[in-house]
């Protein structure tokens, strides 16, 4: 008889062993807001400027309104079904085991695959102030300091990412605290550009439309990694409580920090700069307002944000695969569990993370670059899934458990498809411009057959009870 609702997750424990518990509310706090303040934010937003001029603003608050959907929708499934496994496990929750399947695997490799571009983003920092050392033993050492970190307890993980988050946060707080008094004209030895940079040259739209949509989307990709903390929460002291609390406050502080940041870098220093997109726009601002040595502040900055993503990745990607294994969906080896750790899972993804590295190393011209395009719109997908997961969820909770609902996405089901339109309408741009088109199809074609083995592995998990009961009968 078929089913009209997909079967909840089975998590299977392995000889009684659980994850442990060890994240305080702290460490989700910081989790979250760490996990989306990376290099990206503190170089790659050059780019978007460059093309997007003083409109990367509206850029990054269009994309800002549109996670924080994303996450409250992730929040309320989140509260209401705590799972290392998080998006993946909602997906499978909703409609079946190949929708966890590829979502969880798509966001595994993603997640791999950045902890060797991170490590190698860190080594070409530390190169750069020891000319002479190799790169490649620096990558090493990062890899096998946040290997050995993720093995031992989560707090570990948790007490590293703690610190490492308020580094950057507060190095954005001053930032913005500097900017802002600068644009006052109360900050010593500065005088207030007024609105001569956000209105002068070329106007609010200085590359038009065009402009607007290349920032866009680098504005939409440079907020993927927030999904960590509901990752995380399985593993705090109070699951339900530490997730709600984590994302409600995690929304706005990171807007504030990306659209903040962004509207005093185009405030303070003209659009078209060379030194926004060359050296990043907060060297070139720290540059403006006289700061001593602000290129090597930032690029100590950058090399703990760069640790903390290595970090913080491993530890996504190792909860992933282990939920994954757990519900059946993935080699047993990796979900074996030591004093709350899976480290078979941990392993596996530093692993990846070195065949990455090496990789750029052998092939830096074509395989590696493929990668990257492969996982281009990854955190989009997975965007998606927890979109359609929410609005199939919701519906159950509602009927069977409406207790759970402790986080409610705003004006259910309205802002629900609000959402996915706007998804929609990424991948049309994605598809329209040259630079990311690529992307998205090397990332469909990836889902793709992921959704196909995980479509046939399911439905030889179905025929298998149906052969054993003919059997049986016969």
């Amino acid at each position: 008889m078929s089913r009209t609702t997909a079967p909840p997750p089975v998590d299977r424990k392995d000889d009684g062993a659980t994850l442990s518990h060890g994240l305080k509310q702290r460490h989700l706090s910081m989790i979250a807001l760490g996990g989306v303040i990376g290099a990206g934010l503190f170089v790659g937003s050059g780019a978007g400027i460059a093309a997007a001029g003083p409109s990367i603003v509206l850029a990054y608050a269009l994309s800002g309104l549109l996670v924080m959907l994303v996450m409250r929708m992730l929040g309320e499934m989140s509260a209401a079904y705590p799972s290392s496994g998080s998006f993946s496990s909602h997906a499978e929750r909703a409609f079946g085991s190949w929708a966890g399947f590829t979502a969880g695997w798509a966001f595994w490799v993603l997640l791999s695959v950045a902890v060797g571009l991170e490590g190698i983003g860190a080594a070409k920092i530390v190169t750069g102030w020891l000319p002479g050392t190799p790169e490649w033993a620096w990558v090493a050492l990062f890899m096998v300091v946040f290997c050995v970190t993720n093995l031992a307890a989560v707090k570990n993980f948790g007490e590293f990412e703690f610190w490492f988050a308020a580094l950057k946060v507060g190095a954005i707080a001053l930032f913005l605290g500097l900017g802002v008094l600068a644009i006052l004209g109360v900050l010593p030895g500065t005088e207030s550009p007024g609105t001569s940079n956000l209105f002068g040259e070329g106007g609010f739209l200085p590359n038009g439309s065009e402009g607007l949509v290349i920032g866009l989307l680098a504005s939409v990709f440079s907020y993927g990694g927030m999904e960590t903390v509901t990752i995380a929460a399985a593993e705090s002291e109070n699951p339900v409580k530490g997730v709600a609390k984590a994302v409600r406050t995690a929304m706005w502080r990171v807007s504030l920090f990306y659209v903040g940041s962004m509207a005093v870098v185009v405030t303070l220093v003209p659009w078209n700069e060379k030194a926004v997109a060359e050296k990043g726009p907060y060297v070139a601002a720290l540059d403006h307002l006289g700061i001593p040595a602000a290129g090597q502040i930032m690029n100590i900055v950058v090399l703990i944000a760069l640790l903390s993503a290595m970090n913080a990745n491993i530890y996504g990607s190792s909860r992933i695969a282990f939920s994954l294994v757990q519900r059946g969906l993935g080699p047993k080896v990796l979900g074996k569990i030591s004093s709350g750790v899976p480290r078979p899972a941990v392993l596996a993804s530093c692993f990846f993370g070195f065949v990455c590295v090496g990789l750029n190393y052998w092939s830096p011209e074509t395989i590696f670059p493929w990668l990257l395009n492969m996982i281009g719109g990854v955190i989009l997908v997975v965007w998606i899934f927890i979109a359609v997961s929410q609005l199939a969820l919701r519906r159950r909770l509602e009927r069977e458990a409406p207790e759970k609902l402790v986080v409610k996405m705003w004006a259910f089901p309205v802002l629900t498809w609000v959402a996915l339109a706007g998804m929609a309408v990424i991948f049309f741009l994605m598809a329209r411009e040259e630079g990311t088109r690529v992307q998205l199809y090397a990332t469909g074609a990836m889902t793709v057959v992921l959704a196909v083995i995980g479509i046939v592995r399911q439905k030889t998990a179905a025929k298998a009870p149906e052969t054993e009961g003919a059997l049986q009968d016969a």
